[in-house]
This record gives structure tokens, sequence and C-alpha cells, in this order.
């Protein structure tokens, strides 16, 4: 299954729909992320919302699995993200810890099955990949990036200090094009596979 997004400025929040983007039009380098449960990004989002940079801020938060994928190659990443999506169950993602950036502030996120699906995908599009993307993943989702070292020390004594460890879900991978600044959302791809606590039950 293939949810299709277009760009940002044309979704309708009345109807929480989307008009489908169409693949010959994607000419950006191409960014593909973690889907979190709807409670985790809410958290995450209002941190960032609170605390990034007005005049920087683009996105919502998100976790970040490759940063740049080939746009020419964009129809074959596609079907093999969809392939791998609908073999892979929800996945629980520790978060960790936080994280100083210097100037700004991560939470750090841990699933071991995240790194497998990570090294999966490594490994078909190698040839392909930045020295970026070809790097060991840590996952982390930032909440302040841009500012000062000080802003962001003060903000992560504040975050660090209140800081309990919990549980998010990752539910699906979500394609996006890079527009320089604003993303655009290509496609969201659902985790389908039942998870083997459900499947035992059944």
């Amino acid at each position: 299954m293939i949810t299709s997004l277009a760009p940002l400025a044309t979704r309708d929040a009345s109807t929480r729909q989307y008009t489908p983007a169409m693949a010959s039009t994607v000419t950006a380098p191409i960014v593909l992320t973690l889907v979190l449960d709807p409670k985790s990004q809410h958290f995450f989002d209002t941190l960032r919302e609170e605390h990034f940079p007005k005049e920087r801020s683009f996105l919502k938060a998100h976790l970040t699995l490759f940063h740049h994928l080939p746009s020419h190659n964009y129809d074959n990443i596609r079907s093999q993200i969809e392939e791998t999506a609908t073999a892979e169950a929800p996945l629980p993602i520790a978060v960790t810890g936080v994280r100083n950036l210097g100037r700004g502030v991560a939470f750090t996120l841990e699933s071991q099955r995240l790194r497998a699906l990570h090294k999966r995908l490594q490994r078909q599009w190698h040839p392909e990949l930045t020295p970026q993307d070809q790097q060991r993943l840590y996952p982390h989702i930032t909440v302040q990036n841009k500012v000062d070292a000080a802003a962001a020390a003060a903000l992560h004594r504040e975050l660090a200090a209140q800081f309990q460890p919990f549980e998010a879900t990752g539910t699906a991978l979500q394609l996006w094009a890079y527009r320089g600044g604003p993303w655009e959302p290509l496609h969201v791809f659902p985790f389908l596979k039942q998870p083997a606590s459900q499947a035992s039950s059944s």
C-alpha cells in the first residue's frame, strides 16, 4: 500500500486529504524518514515548535534515515521501499536520552530492528549513496538547532533534568523531495506485517 501525498502547501487540513504527487516531477534529492505514532510525533513537534528558531523552522520533527537519495532512480527506490515496508511490522523505538549537539538539542533513540532495516537499504543502494548516507545510523530527533551554544546548553540541561525514557513506535516510511528549505512529501509506506504477538494469538 502506498499513500500519495502532495506538497504541503496544497494540503486541505479540514479534510486531511492530499493530491497525489507525480513521480515524473521529482527532480530534487530524495529524503527518507521514519513515521512515528501520533502521540510521540506530537511530543517532539511541540518541543520543536517551541525551541527551533522560527525563521529556520520549515519542518515538523522527523527521524531521517537517508538524507540524499538520487531522484533519477526514484521509481526503483519507491518500489524497494514499498517491498520493505510491506514485509515489516511496526517498530518499537526506545527514546533513550537527550543530547547536546553544540548548537542544538536532540533526543536519542534506539531500535535494533530499525538499524537492521537501515542496513538492508544501505546494501541495496550503496553504489549511489552519499558518504553521509553510507555511515552507521544513529537515530535521533532534533528539537533545536542553529542557536548559540549557551542556548543549546540551557535547553539540554532543562530537558535532561525532566527526561524519562519512553517507547515510541515507527509506523511507516516516508519519502520527501528536498526543496532547499521546505520538503515536499511524496509517499508514505505503512508497515503492513502483523506484529508477532498478534499473529501468535490469532
